[in-house]
């Protein structure tokens, strides 16, 4: 693993940044506040590539790997842009087929991820469940040819301006043993339906409760084999929280620059305010907090693409910690250095705080984190 990224990622992050620049916060806010989707925004990276970078080559894709598509993820953020549904589409559910899927969902989806002109939902949380997927109720029934599902899911991203979801349910393996397993629903199916969930973060990707009410699908709406499904979930995981860390390392670099440049200009005792140690030093700490936390993003890419699972899954949780740990330190002092300015919508700075509050909580909190560090890192006994 080298520090230093390659000419082509490099290149690939100036090409973004530059999309990025193009549409700008203002273009994100205004959508979110107007509850409009960023369709174009979206169509014009998957017809650029960017959205399809680590789709393999013969379906259309860039046949990079998931550092590609967190670069990507980073840049659009660092632009003002954090797109939600870059985490959970082409980086979780695209990673799961095209890694899990049979050939017939690898040409049916592979492509139009590439291209952008398909968009997947992921839905694992339920309300009873939360963090642990042992509890999960949704299950899938064989009937005749087919499947039937049932439950409920919460908290899933984008639903609205989904084409389908790809739920984890449990259903009866070959042995008889309940398992998870996971099912692409098109969002049109009969017996599904969504209720939107009220949230205070500035967004234009919605959150829903979703339903399914004997959805009938066919066969192959399986993803992969019948017992398969607990690994393929886990192929898909690892990739949600080094894309997570990729948009906090984006938003975090989004704050400190908006702070940075203010304190630079700002004056009231004769100097400019970035020159008093009682603000730069709290932004050069947040800045080595953020730097720190990205090598780690970085490192848990470069495991997963060489095909270390176990060791991505370490890196993979410990950089979405220290990622957001790091994002809420840098919006809190840029908006600390902005002063009143920093609550005000015309500074774009004070949005920022709920959606990295929330990294804390999704999509894996903190203490689960902990608690799987404490465990597999540390050896410590297991606390749950």
């Amino acid at each position: 693993m080298s520090f230093v990224e390659t000419e082509e990622r490099r290149a690939l992050r100036t090409a973004v940044a530059e999309l990025g620049a193009a549409y700008g916060a203002s273009y994100y806010v205004e959508k979110a506040r107007a509850a409009q989707k960023t369709d174009e925004l979206w169509s014009e990276a998957g017809r650029l590539g960017y959205l399809g970078v680590n789709v393999p080559e013969e379906y259309g894709g860039g046949g990079g790997g998931i550092g590609d598509l967190a670069a990507v993820c980073e840049e659009l953020a660092a632009a003002g842009c954090p797109l939600l549904l870059m985490v959970v589409s082409p980086a979780i559910c695209a990673t799961i087929i095209a890694r899990s899927g049979t050939d017939d969902q690898k040409k049916r989806w592979l492509p139009r991820f590439a291209d952008g002109s398909v968009k997947m939902a992921f839905a694992i949380t339920e309300p009873d469940a939360g963090s642990n997927s042992h509890r999960i109720t949704t299950t899938a029934r064989r009937d005749g040819d087919g499947w039937v599902l049932n439950g409920q899911k919460t908290f899933i991203s984008g639903v609205d301006e989904a084409d389908a979801v790809m739920f984890v349910s449990r259903s009866q393996d070959q042995k008889g043993n309940l398992r998870p397993s996971l099912f692409i629903v098109p969002t049109d199916a009969p017996g599904f339906s969504r209720t939107p969930i009220d949230m205070e973060i500035v967004s234009p990707e919605k959150q829903f409760i979703c339903h399914l009410d004997d959805v009938r699908l066919p066969y192959d709406a399986l993803v992969g084999d019948e017992d398969g499904g607990l690994l393929q979930l886990f192929a898909g995981l690892n990739p949600e929280r080094i894309m997570a860390s990729a948009m906090g390392a984006g938003i975090g670099r989004l704050a400190l620059g908006k702070a940075t440049a203010y304190a630079k200009e700002r004056q009231v005792f004769k100097t400019p305010i970035g020159a008093h140690q009682g603000l730069a030093h709290p932004l050069a700490a947040a800045k080595i907090e953020l730097e720190l936390a990205r090598l780690m993003g970085q490192k848990a890419a470069w495991l997963y693409d060489e095909g270390d699972d176990t060791g991505a899954g370490e890196a993979a949780n410990m950089a979405k910690y220290a990622t957001a740990e790091a994002a809420i330190h840098c919006v809190d002092q840029a908006i600390q250095t902005h002063g009143g300015n920093g609550l005000t919508t015309e500074y774009g700075v004070g949005m920022l705080a709920g959606v990295v509050r929330l990294m804390r909580i999704a999509p894996v909190s903190r203490e689960m984190i902990l608690n799987y560090v404490a465990q597999h890192s540390l050896g410590l006994p297991k606390s749950y």
